[in-house]
Order: structure tokens, then sequence, then C-alpha cells
């Protein structure tokens, strides 16, 4: 198939852009620095936990902050998220969404720095070996809202994680992301378990069940689990 020939129009606007560009002087214009910080939520012990790293490094030299760092200056932010949490926690392949653009002027002491923050969820037994790098004095799950209460937190990261359990509070409804949270195979009640904890409060098992059973977003697994009561069922996200 032939290809079309730039029209007069095109031409000159395409030998405008290259010589604007050979003049261009990126330097005459203050530039932020660009960060990505990840919430990393899991359920643990029937309790919601988020992921944080004490900071061995000044700013903020043993405070607490979320995983994350300076995105590459050919990195996308996505894939810089990503090589973050992987770097920061060992985690990879896991649900991945960005939540908000957190760029108060003075929110960095060192510099102008604008963050894009990600929220992460994961199944506990996908995030249960961390291991701090060598910029961490520590990494471990806090519980929240209750341990976020009581640490010293870096930069604006406690607002990051109060704004990303917004969110996903909220998202719960509409969306099915509570799956993200669970082994591969679950039961129903584990499945209101996630709702409950994550929302912070009790739902009636009745009208759960039904609601859940009815939407098609999870089928039959064909396997039951056995234990000290009556075998369960287990389901499996149909991933509708």
């Amino acid at each position: 198939m032939a290809t079309r020939a730039p029209t007069g129009s095109q031409a000159s606007s395409s030998t405008d852009d290259a010589e604007f560009l050979q003049r261009y002087d990126a330097s005459k214009f203050e530039r932020p620095s660009v960060t990505v910080d990840v919430v990393l939520l899991t359920i643990q012990g029937g309790v919601l936990q988020a992921l944080v790293i004490k900071r061995a490094n000044p700013p903020h030299r043993g405070r607490w902050a979320l995983p994350g760092g300076f995105v590459g200056i050919d990195e996308s932010l996505d894939d810089a998220a990503r090589r973050k949490l992987d770097e920061e926690a060992g985690v990879r392949g896991i649900f991945l969404e960005q939540l908000y653009t957190f760029g108060e002027p003075r929110r960095d002491p060192r510099t102008r720095v604008i963050s894009v923050a990600y929220y992460a969820l994961a199944a506990a037994e996908r995030v249960h070996a961390v291991v701090p790098t060598p910029e961490a004095a520590d990494a471990r799950f806090i519980t929240i809202p209750d341990e976020l209460d009581k640490l010293s937190m870096a930069f604006d990261h406690r607002r990051i994680l109060e704004v990303a359990l917004e969110r996903i509070r909220g998202k719960l409804e509409y969306a099915p992301i509570a799956f993200q949270l669970l082994p591969r195979t679950f039961t129903l009640t584990e499945l209101q378990q996630v709702y409950e904890v994550v929302l912070g409060r009790g739902l009636d098992k009745r009208n759960f069940r039904v609601r859940v059973l009815e939407g098609g977003q999870i089928e039959d697994a064909g396997e039951v689990r056995r234990g000290s009561h009556r075998p369960a069922k287990l389901y499996r996200f149909t991933g509708k």
C-alpha cells in the first residue's frame, strides 16, 4: 500500500517543530523532581496492614515512610512504582493502581518534589517475606489505622495512606478489588472478612452472600476446605 506524502501544512508544521526544538532551552524553566510512593496493603491475622520503611538517611532519618523513590528520566511512572515495590519489598506481579498526585510546594525539604502515589493490594502469602533495602533501617507491616496513629511518619506519607484507605473503601462498592487480598480459592466467610476488615464494620451475612453469589464475580471452585467444623465450599474469582 502506498504511503501518502505529507501535505504542505503538515510538512511546514514538522519543519517549524524541528527548528523550535533546536532553539528550545529547557534550563530556562525550573524543573521539579518526580517521585512515586506506594501504599502496599494486605490482610494478615484478620487485620488490614500497610508496609512502611524506616528511613536510614536524611531527611527524616529514623522516621517511617512508604516504599518509593525518584522516577528515572526514561522510566514511566508505572514502571517506577513496580521497580520500587520490587526493590523495597521483593514483591512483583500484584495489583497496582495510581492513587493521586501530591504536590504541595514544601512537602519535601530537599527540593520541589511532586509525588505520584499508588496503592497495591496483595494476599498475605505474596508479601510475608519483606527484607529491608540498604537505604532502610527497618521494614515492617503496621496495622491500619491503630499503629499508624503511633508512628512518626516522614513527609506527607500519613496523608497518602489515609487517602489510599479512603479510596479502596469507596471502590469496594463498585470494583472487584477485594479479590486481590485473597488467595486463589477462598470461602465466602473469608471474602466477607476482607470486606469487613477494609470497611471497618460488620456486614449482614445473609445479605452479603446473596449479593456476591448473584453478582457473577465468583464461581464454585469444585473444592472444599476441611477442618474442625463442617467442610466449607471454596470459590474463585471469575475475573469479571
